[in-house]
């Protein structure tokens, strides 16, 4: 899965990607503890930087990134991932009527395999939507490190209706 897609979110209008921006960055709090910024925002994928920060580094120290922390991004790019192909599937909507329809997101189910340690000045995260029923999506995230090297892998399941 380590593909990228395109930096520039042309297959969506600029008021549903900085609209999906706002509510991911901004008004997700924990999403801003984190530092958790969107870098690429398709249908078919979304990626995702952490910067490494003192404050996330894990209890044991060794300037790890705390496996909260993995958990916790994989688990919003799953999210986001979602909001995106949701996005996708509704694009006879205006942008503010799809956003509207990620309020009862939730999380049902989240996998994490943690292959190696996170230890590095960034992180990049990338998460796609294997399936997108129509109350439940299924997804897979990675976590890489600054040299692009497999980090961690995630699968998730989220309510969607």
């Amino acid at each position: 899965m380590t593909r990228h897609p395109s930096a520039a979110p042309g297959d969506f209008e600029p008021e549903f990607v900085d609209g999906l921006r706002a509510i991911f960055e901004e008004k997700i709090v924990f999403n801003q503890v984190l530092g958790l910024k969107i870098t690429a925002l398709q249908p078919d994928g979304v990626v995702g930087r952490i910067a490494m920060r003192r404050d996330l580094i894990g209890h044991y120290g060794h300037n790890r990134l705390h496996g909260g922390v993995v958990s916790a991004g994989l688990d919003a790019m799953g999210g986001l991932a979602v909001m995106a192909a949701i996005g996708a599937r509704h694009m006879d909507e205006a942008p503010a009527q799809r956003l509207h329809r990620f309020a009862k997101l939730g999380t049902i189910d989240l996998r994490i395999d943690y292959l190696r340690p996170a230890i590095g000045e960034h992180f990049e995260l990338q998460a796609q939507v294997l399936r997108l029923g129509s109350r439940v999506a299924s997804t897979r995230m990675e976590f890489l490190g600054p040299d692009g090297k497999l980090l961690s892998t995630g699968a998730g399941a989220y309510i969607v209706s």
